[in-house]
């Protein structure tokens, strides 16, 4: 197909200093030069935002594991439609490579496949091995994803009837080194306070969740620049999780209710201290796809200004991925709508225009 000529007009948000009247899609392309008379151009006004990016979403997974084809396809569009044309896939069993060649679907930079202790997290989601195994693993996943490894942190210890960690510190620390040396950084996924400790001591990158930052974790992360992304809709379902828990593990439940109860002011005191917070749904597993405009929401509930959360979903969180925004000769991914997003987050929910390589896709 051939990508045709689009001039959007009105104002286009290359970054949340940055305003401009115009931009030029050509050959798929993103440009800021007006193309040669006689061009067949078409014509779209609004505010743009480079195509949003959900930086913690699973394709390829739903409750009991990896999924088909068509599933994948039916969560990528979703994600697609809501205006998500970047994915930071945080760890999936199926293999999604076949969706990079699909013009009309999202790019996905992918962690490969979870990495988790033996029987310390769901079943049929992640390797489960042991301690002595993880840089092994590590390195065997950063060389099948795009630059990211995924790690569980912590989960319910049955022993001890709460969360714990999962891996000594040492262990971390060898396997998030031979991360850095396959040029992949390491993420993982932490819903208590004691594992943030050893994962920010191994040189840590990322944590998914952070429900249990303190006043000296969320130090040490602004200090060493490890980014957070809270996923908050997540978040919302640990009451439900603590409720179906209380019978055998009450502690735990208790612990998860506690983490939920002060989420909001959790995001609020890292993103105070000037830790690198980033915009993720957990979309995938037990959650639907497509809810990056729920995320902002909450985001915004949590007290981040609305350029705050579009920095984390759109500028800001491409930067961190490497990847390319609203520049010159980038490729033409962008989201227009009719009102302006940094007025009132809830716009996100109404994209107008999705154009995805340079074609309209929604």
């Amino acid at each position: 197909m051939t990508a045709p000529v689009f001039h959007v007009r009105g104002s286009v948000l290359v970054g949340p200093q940055e305003v401009r009247d115009e931009l030029w899609v050509v050959g798929g392309k993103i440009t800021y030069a007006a193309p040669s008379a006689g061009a067949d151009v078409q014509t779209v006004r609004g505010w743009v935002l480079p195509g949003l990016v959900d930086a913690h979403a699973h394709v390829g997974l739903d409750a009991d594991g990896a999924v088909d084809d068509a599933t994948s396809e039916k969560q990528a569009v979703a994600e697609r439609d809501g205006g998500t044309l970047l994915l930071r896939d945080a760890g999936s069993p199926s293999d999604t490579r076949w969706i990079d060649h699909r013009e009309d679907l999202p790019r996905i930079v992918r962690a490969g496949r979870h990495i988790a202790r033996t029987r310390r997290y769901i079943r049929n989601y992640a390797h489960e091995i042991e301690p002595e195994d993880l840089a092994r693993y590590v390195r065997q996943e950063a060389r099948r994803g795009d630059g990211w490894v995924k790690i569980v942190g912590d989960w319910i210890d049955r022993d001890t009837g709460d969360l714990s960690p999962c891996w000594p510190r040492e262990a971390l620390a060898t396997a998030i080194t031979a991360a850095h040396e396959e040029g992949a950084r390491v993420t993982a996924h932490c819903f208590g306070e004691e594992s943030l400790r050893d994962l920010a001591s191994a040189g840590i990158d990322c944590i998914e969740h952070a429900t249990g930052l303190a006043p000296d974790t969320i130090d040490s992360f602004a200090v060493q620049g490890i980014a957070i992304v809270p996923t908050l809709v997540n978040i919302d379902t640990f009451p439900s999780i603590a409720a179906s828990a209380e019978g055998r593990f009450p502690t735990y439940a208790a612990h998860m209710r506690d983490l939920h109860a002060r989420r909001y002011e959790t995001v609020a005191a890292a993103h105070d201290a000037g830790v690198p917070i980033y915009l993720g749904t957990d979309a995938g597993g037990v959650l639907p796809h497509g809810l990056v405009a729920r995320e902002a929401a909450e985001m915004v509930r949590a007290g981040l200004s609305t350029v705050d959360v579009l920095t984390a979903s759109s500028w800001g969180a491409r930067s961190w991925l490497r990847e390319p925004g609203l520049v010159e000769g980038a490729s033409a991914d962008l989201v227009v709508y009719q009102a302006d997003p940094r007025a009132d987050i809830r716009v996100l929910a109404a994209p107008e225009h999705i154009i995805l390589r340079g074609i309209v896709v929604s």
